[in-house]
């Protein structure tokens, strides 16, 4: 297998976790490859590296451009979330790198100067020793110790979030929905933290408020009003949507499903006191990933149809 194929995917998952959309990701790996094809790939003495390099520096100046685009985006900007089993989230060995792919984390790092995302998913998310990243980035191995500090500092989650495998995302959906779907408030309150969020992201093309929910109880009232079933609802779908309980990015993940089309994911971050964000990505350009997914995927029934 040529020695491109064998770095595609981590290169991929590197690019996903840097941009937080996969269009983007494949166009930046696109870019490599076409680099690689050019260059005297005979004297490149260790393919990884000068893969990862041209890959992350490309990353970069793609984060330059796409600031402007998405100063000009309509609505909050959400990066695409990720199915459970979506080759793409990379490597999940350690804590560390399971966090660094969490939907909280990839959220986070949006406001991360470009180069302290790269050193901050180099480290966490791939192990890169700081002597490789230095030599990445064309910068010291004490600079680069330096910004993971700065970036850590930005990348604040709760402490103590608990581990989620499929079987806890499903219990905690299932709870999730029923307090939602109850028509008593205080229900979803009692999951919620104090100063729980809910935002949204149609990119302009599914409504979503922009500056979101904040605080228990006005996030309790909008998933309430959210998860009733309406006609206008229906009308925005296309149709009755079919909700599931999966998870994205590792996190528990409620899914809502029309006619075979993920036409909404909404990201739970959990800590140990409760539920306290909600993150909803409804903006089908970054929806269909996940639906091809979703395809291939035994998912069996779903918790309700709205």
């Amino acid at each position: 297998m040529d020695r491109f194929e064998l770095s595609r995917r981590r290169l991929e998952a590197i690019a996903y976790r840097l941009l937080g959309s996969v269009d983007e990701s494949h166009d930046v790996v696109q870019e490599t490859f076409l680099r690689w094809q050019a260059a005297d790939v005979d004297r490149i003495e260790v393919p990884e590296a000068w893969l990862t390099k041209v890959l992350t520096n490309l990353c970069l100046n793609y984060l330059g451009s796409a600031r402007v685009r998405r100063e000009a985006y309509v609505g909050q900007w959400l990066p695409e979330p990720l199915l459970g089993g979506d080759p793409l989230l990379g490597p999940a060995e350690t804590a560390e790198q399971r966090e660094a792919v969490s939907y909280a984390v990839l959220t986070l790092i949006q406001r991360l100067a470009p180069k302290e995302r790269a050193v901050y998913v180099l480290r966490e998310a791939f192990d890169y020793p700081h002597r490789e990243i230095a030599e990445i980035l064309d910068i010291t191995e004490a600079a680069s110790q330096q910004i993971l500090h700065r970036a850590r500092e930005h990348v604040a989650v709760p402490p103590n979030r608990p581990a989620v495998d499929a079987a806890a995302a499903q219990r905690i959906v299932e709870e999730f929905l029923a307090a939602a779907t109850s028509g008593q408030t205080d229900e979803l309150v009692r999951l919620l933290t104090k100063d729980a969020t809910a935002i949204g992201d149609g990119g302009g093309k599914v409504p979503a408020r922009t500056g979101g929910y904040a605080g228990a109880v006005a996030v309790a009232r909008f998933l309430a009003g959210l998860f009733r079933p309406g006609a206008a609802k229906r009308a925005t779908v296309g149709g009755p949507p079919e909700i599931y309980a999966w998870t994205a990015n590792g996190d528990p993940a409620v899914v809502a499903v029309v006619d075979g089309r993920v036409v909404a994911i909404m990201c739970l971050e959990v800590t140990a006191a409760g539920i306290t964000a909600c993150r909803t990505q409804a903006n089908p350009e970054k929806l269909r990933r996940a639906t091809q997914l979703w395809a291939i995927t035994d998912h069996g029934g779903p918790l309700l149809v709205m």
